[in-house]
């Protein structure tokens, strides 16, 4: 019975993406620390604080139920452009420290990263992108 209300709802809305769930992470943060800030009787940091985490979750209930997409779409366009390099270099260091078969260098001369399999000893490793040779000891 709720759950068609929200369909019915929620129909022709824009809904949740990226920068939403963004938002809703920091409202969380910014409401925890506005607790702890009047646990603290630090009362006037705590109700600035308060103050915007509301504005920050009626922010985000107000892009969830917009109708406009387009600029929805191009505000979380815009939010991955400047987000996306750093979830990626995050997911790449993820997925180097869960690879138990090989090890991962810089290229001193250009600084492309190079997976190598793990060996004993010292390796000669050779950049595929600019050619250089350079000896790591495993």
């Amino acid at each position: 019975m709720i759950r068609n209300f929200l369909s019915r709802m929620m129909y022709g809305r824009y809904g949740a993406d990226q920068l939403n769930l963004f938002l809703l992470g920091a409202w969380l943060v910014l409401y925890l620390v506005s607790m702890v800030l009047s646990l603290a009787h630090i009362t006037l940091a705590a109700q600035i604080l308060n103050i915007v985490a509301y504005g920050v979750i009626i922010w985000s209930l107000f892009r969830m139920l917009s109708r406009n997409y387009d600029r929805r779409r191009r505000e979380n366009a815009w939010f991955m452009e400047k987000v996306g390099p750093l979830t990626h270099g995050l997911r790449q260091r993820r997925a180097q420290r869960r690879d138990k078969e090989h090890r991962y260098f810089r290229c001193p001369s250009c600084g492309a990263v190079l997976r190598v399999p793990r060996v004993k000893g010292k390796i000669n490793i050779t950049c595929r992108s600019c050619g250089t040779v350079f000896q790591k000891k495993m």
